[in-house]
Order: C-alpha cells, then structure tokens, then sequence
C-alpha cells in the first residue's frame, strides 16, 4: 500500500454527472490515472481525454505539474490538450461567426496553458491566427479575441518572432491607428509591437518604418493609464533597439513631438495614482535618455581641436569679460600668455597652462565642459558670482570651478547611473526630470551651486576637497530620494540640508550604530534582543497572514498576470490560487483555490537554487535572481515566488523562515532590529541622561578584617 504522503483525495467531475471522491495515487502514471476516472464513467478511448484544475484557468495536470495536486481539490475529466486543440483549430475557421466567436474567446483562455499552447501550435495554429489578421475581415470582439489569443500563445516563447511577414507588422501597426477607441485592440496591438521590436533586431527594423512617433503620442493624451502605459513601453522598446548613430535623431524627433511635456501634463500630474509597471516605464525612458549623454560623457577632448578649445575660450570671456579675440595677433604674446595663465588659475582648472588637459579623463570627459557652458551661459550671473568670489579668497580657501565641476559631473553621472542598461523591476523614476528639456544640465546648475554654499559653511581648504564631495553626494542622494516633483522643489530640499543639518543627521544616524559600545548597555542590548527579535517575527507573520499579490514572469517582462499567497490565521496552512487582475485589497481565504500545510513545507530557497531560476536561465537576469524564492515540499513540490520588491521579499522570506523554526537572516530584519534596539535602549536609559556610565562595573572590595560590625539580633 502506499505510504499517505503519495496519496492525494481529490473530487472528479465529470459534466452531467455527479461528481466522484477518489484518491490518487501519485506514483502511478497519469494515464492509468485517467483510465480508470473514465472506466468509471465508461468511456472509451481514455488517451483522448485529460484532467484539468476545475476553476477558471482551465490550467491541465501533467506529470510535471501533478505534484501540485491538493488533498480536498476537485477536479475536471476533460478532453486531452490535443484533441481540444484539434476542435479549436476546426471551430475558428468555422462559417458562423457566433461559432467563431465563441471559439476564439475559449482559444483565448485556454492558450494561457502551455501544454495546450504546444498541441496548438503544433497544427500551425499561429500561422492561422496571422491570416485571420492579415485577412482583414474581423473586427470588434472577433479580432480582440484573436489578438488575444495570439498574445497569449506567443507568451510561451514556443515560437521565434522572426517568423512573422511584413503584412502581419503592417496590420498590427494600422490597428494602433485605426482603433484608437477600441481599447482591448489597442492595448494587444501594442503589446504585440513591443514584444517585436524588444525580442527581433530585423523585426525591429520593419516596426521602426510602420509606427511613427506621431501615431503614438495621441494615446498618451487619453484617460486610460493601461494605455498609456503600454504606448511608453513601445516607445522606450523602439529607443532601447534604435541603432546607436540613430538614437540621437531618435531623441531629438520625441523633443519635437514634445513627449516629455505630455507625459508630464496627462501621464505624472494627471490626478491619479501611478502604478508600478507605468513607474517602471516611466523609469526606463529616464534612463535611456540619460544615457543618450554616454558618449560626450566617454568623450576626451582633443587639446589639438579649436572649437573645443574655443569653449573653454568662452568660459574665461563670460567670466572675465575679455575684449580681446583669443587668436588675435596684437599685444605681447608672453604677456597674452600669463594672463590666461592666471584666468585659468581663477577658474579653477587644474592645469592652468593648458586646462583642456583636465577633460581627458573618462568619464566624465566633454560632458563636464558641456555642462559648465550650460551653466555659465543659461545662469550667467550665478557663474560670475561663483568665480570672482572665490577667485578673491585665499589661494587655499577657495573653491575650484573647473576641478568641481568635472568632479561633480563624474558624480552625478554615478548617482544617476549613466550609460547603465534600465533594471527589469525598478521602479525609481524621478518627476522633476520630465519638467525641462535640458534637465541634466539643469541639475547640474543647482548641484554646483550647492557645492560651493557647502564649501563655505564647511570652511574648507583645498585638502578637503574630497570631504566636501562626500557631503554634496549626501545632501543630492537624500533630496532625490523624497522624489520632488520639480527642480524648485528639489532646489528647497537641498536648502533644508545644510552642512549643519547633514551633521545632525549623521551624529543621530551614529548614535544609532555606533554608540552605546559600553560592557553595561552591550549586556542589556544581549537582554532585551530575543523580545525585539519575536516583536520582528509577529510582524512577518501577521503581513503573511495579510498575504501579497505576487506577478507572474516570462520571457515579456509585463503579464497581467497575478496570483495571491496568504498564511492563515492559525499559521498553519498556506492559500493561493490565481487571479484575473491585481487586487486593491486583502483577498479572502476561501476565493484562493490551493493550499499548502506549513507542516509539509521542507526547505525555503532563494536566487539561483530556486527550481524556476535554474529553468528561465535567471543568471542573465540579476534583479529577478534577488527577488526570487522557493517553497519546496515534499512529493519535490514546489512553490515559486518573484517578489514585487525587495521589501516583500525580505518579508516573506523572514516570515517563512520564522515558520519553519530558523533564523531571519533577512537584511530588513537586521535594520529593524537595529533600529528598535536603539530606541528601547534609549527609552530604558532616560533616567540616566547626562550620567556617565562605566565602562567597567566598580571592583569589588577586600574582604574585611573580621565581621564584628554584622548586627547581631540576639
């Protein structure tokens, strides 16, 4: 007899019949399985017939996914994924077209099942899909189904996209044009187009000539932010494959079809929430257009080159106001010499003979230069100001222009991570970017102001150049993270970051990690620790009973595709089950269709020991790799998890972890038992402010002589 862990009770359905209670036997094969649920309904020929998961997914049992099976499941005796991929394949075609219809729509949920998708494809189910959509002839639901289907099919990455004619890319592109109001033919004409453009360079070539800028900016300016969001992703698919001679010219036509002003107008001050994929959209067109700066930005300039030498000409003429041409040939050549020679000094270059020698490191190479003429011409008052005060202090008290300003660009080139490709779950975009055309040099403009306020308030001398460097950083870093929605405002958040205030923050941010080293307070922290460390616990557990909506990956980064995961009450058993969107709220216990008793949880892995890391080949994928984890339970059952952000996945796997009886080695646990350590220690120690506490408890004294001072009672 088997042993009861190989041993599953489930119900069969069967249509028109009751339903039958019976147990499976997950060591023998599923065939004979299923012989015997159709030998108990007396049907015939069982190989063409399959069990499915009796919800909405439609989702078929193999032996690959059996192990899924829950006690307590029902499930569904149905035809195999080959015959019912045979009748599709008939049904689409068919004359009537409320016949067609209806098949398409269950074409269009059942290809969300791979082993159907494969039966389906094999019949060159794709290729009948592109015809009905080079044909032309259906519209409405009838042609939203179809692309649906397709979409849905192609998902599997079963099929090469490079295997799709000019006319298909033509159609899927005339839809974005001609159905603007239908919006389930707009969204998976979009998608369709992304999904060429990211995974074919030569289909990217023929999308490129069929979509223009022009047919795209319009379905920025409606209401429907799914839209939207699916508008820039095209857009940001077509910048990221562009060719680099041809980003430029790219660039320069989305200035012209003033992007950045429609998506700051409909898209980031529109009164609405931004979801995460439209933050991550919004971020990635952030990014490359950022790195459209890496060239300059890896540039150096050439001390032979006139013209650029001619800007650095132009940076001593606005700041000194020089009448003379640089090349003129009147005066004293020596004496023409030494004044440049004592201008450059002033300007802060460090080679004042020839400063053009300061811009042939890389990076930040001709980007620093571009970026002091910016500055110097769009702020020119601000420029002067900058150079004639500090060219009036004392030679070492002064705060170098040039050596500041290649220094700062090279920072802000780190801060912003210029010339990196955009992370595939980052969300980290920055309003205050998309509110100018020339927002670099902009940010560049209050960046090196704020550095020269900084080294004033700092009294620096030329050796603390560095130091001063690291407090700008500071002060930049921690302005961008309050996310200002405009340069202004950044500007006010850096104004309430002084030197002083960065003093504060790094004397309580000490105080936090650093002090209270003495034996006493270490003794108490060992104390009060385990109660802090159970505090952290209950929290993991009770966001796991909260439970999260988790998303599902493939090959395309966006699926609208969800599934909940949610620890009972009791912290016993583990509830999940798919879901048609993502919830606004806690999703109830018993709407989510499996479980997983905490008891017959094994092991909880991460990153690449996860089984669904090892089969996408995750190791090109550094961001997915760190937020993935893995249930594994017996039966080599596995639950797979992509965490939505680094949070939740420092969450689960601490609350996880707590179940199973081990520690939480999570870097959030760490922080936060950081954090309430210092502040229960605090709280216990206000009695004794301004006390000095020992390092070492006083030492004991010697015993005395004799014991004649003990009072007797008698």
């Amino acid at each position: 007899m088997p042993p009861p862990a190989d041993i599953v009770k489930v119900a069969i359905e069967w249509p028109g019949a009751f339903p039958k209670l019976t147990e499976i036997d997950q060591k023998k094969p599923l065939s004979a399985i299923i012989k015997e649920a159709c030998d108990g309904w007396s049907l015939t020929n069982h190989e063409y017939y399959a069990l499915q998961h009796a919800d909405s997914t439609n989702f078929y049992i193999t032996e690959k996914n059996r192990n899924e099976i829950k006690n307590g499941a029902i499930l569904r005796l149905t035809t195999s994924p080959a015959q019912t991929a045979l009748q599709l394949h008939e049904r689409i075609q068919s004359s009537s077209m409320d016949a067609k219809l209806e098949a398409l729509k269950d074409l269009a949920s059942y290809s969300r099942d791979i082993t159907f998708a494969q039966e389906f494809i094999n019949l060159d189910g794709i290729s009948l899909l592109t015809q009905m959509v080079e044909s032309g002839t259906d519209f409405g639901d009838m042609l939203s189904f179809t692309l649906t289907a397709f979409v849905e099919l192609m998902d599997h990455g079963i099929v090469s996209w490079d295997t799709f004619s000019v006319a298909f890319i033509k159609k899927i592109a005339s839809y974005v044009s001609k159905f603007p109001s239908d919006i389930a033919i707009l969204q998976r004409s979009l998608a369709i187009l992304e999904s060429m453009v990211l995974n074919s360079h030569d289909l990217y070539q023929k999308v490129a000539q069929e979509i223009t800028i022009g047919q795209l900016i319009p379905h920025l300016q409606g209401a429907d932010q799914e839209i939207q969001t699916y508008t820039i992703a095209v857009i940001n698919a077509l910048f990221l494959k562009a060719p680099d001679d041809r980003r430029q010219e790219m660039a320069n036509i989305l200035a012209q079809k003033q992007l950045r002003a429609i998506i700051l107008q409909y898209v980031i001050r529109a009164q609405r929430a931004i979801n995460n994929e439209m933050a991550h959209q919004l971020y990635v067109l952030q990014v490359l257009t950022f790195n459209l700066l890496e060239d300059r930005m890896m540039t150096k300039m050439d001390p032979q080159d006139q013209a650029q030498r001619d800007i650095i000409f132009e940076l001593r003429r606005i700041a000194f106001d020089a009448e003379s041409e640089p090349n003129n040939s009147g005066g004293n050549v020596e004496k023409r010499k030494s004044m440049y020679t004592r201008d450059y000094k002033k300007l802060g270059f460090i080679n004042h003979v020839n400063p053009a020698m300061d811009f042939t490191q890389t990076p930040p190479g001709m980007l620093a230069l571009d970026n002091m003429l910016y500055f110097a011409k769009h702020q020119q008052d601000a420029y002067i100001r900058i150079v004639l005060e500090n060219s009036s202090r004392e030679d070492k008290h002064e705060c170098p222009f040039g050596r500041s300003s290649i220094e700062l660009t090279k920072m802000l080139c780190d801060i912003l991570k210029v010339g990196e490709l955009p992370s595939e779950t980052c969300n980290d975009f920055h309003p205050m970017f998309f509110t100018h055309d020339r927002s670099f040099e902009e940010f560049f403009c209050i960046c090196i102001q704020l550095l020269n306020k900084t080294w004033k308030e700092m009294r620096a001398t030329s050796e603390d150049f560095n130091k001063v460097m690291q407090v700008v950083k500071e002060q930049i870093v921690r302005a961008l993270t309050t996310k200002p929605s405009s340069l202004d405002q950044f500007k006010s958040k850096l104004q309430n970051l002084s030197y002083a205030e960065i003093l504060k923050i790094r004397q309580s941010e000490r105080m936090n990690q650093e002090d209270f080293q003495s034996r006493p307070i270490l003794e108490l922290k060992e104390k009060i620790q385990p109660e802090i460390l159970e505090l952290i616990k209950q929290q993991r557990l009770n966001r796991l009973v909260e439970g999260t909506c988790f998303r599902k990956l493939n090959s395309r980064r966006r699926q609208d595709k969800f599934w909940y995961c949610r620890l009972s009450p009791n912290h016993k058993v583990l509830h999940y089950g798919d879901l048609e969107e993502s919830p606004q709220g806690e999703v109830p216990h018993d709407s989510l269709q499996d479980k997983l008793p905490v008891a017959d949880i094994k092991a909880v892995v991460t990153g690449k020991d996860c089984p669904h890391m090892k089969e996408k080949g995750a190791k090109q994928n550094k961001e997915v790799l760190e937020l993935a984890f893995s249930i594994l339970y017996d039966s080599n059952g596995q639950l797979n998890f992509i965490a939505p952000d680094k949070h939740e996945y420092c969450v689960w796997t601490d609350g996880l972890n707590a179940l199973l009886g081990k520690d939480m080695m999570s870097e959030l646990t760490r922080n936060d038992l950081d954090t309430l350590l210092s502040m229960e220690i605090k709280l216990r120690l206000l009695d004794l402010e301004n006390i000095q506490i020992p390092d070492a408890p006083p030492p004991i004294p010697k015993e005395p002589s004799n014991y004649d001072f003990v009072y007797d009672c008698n």
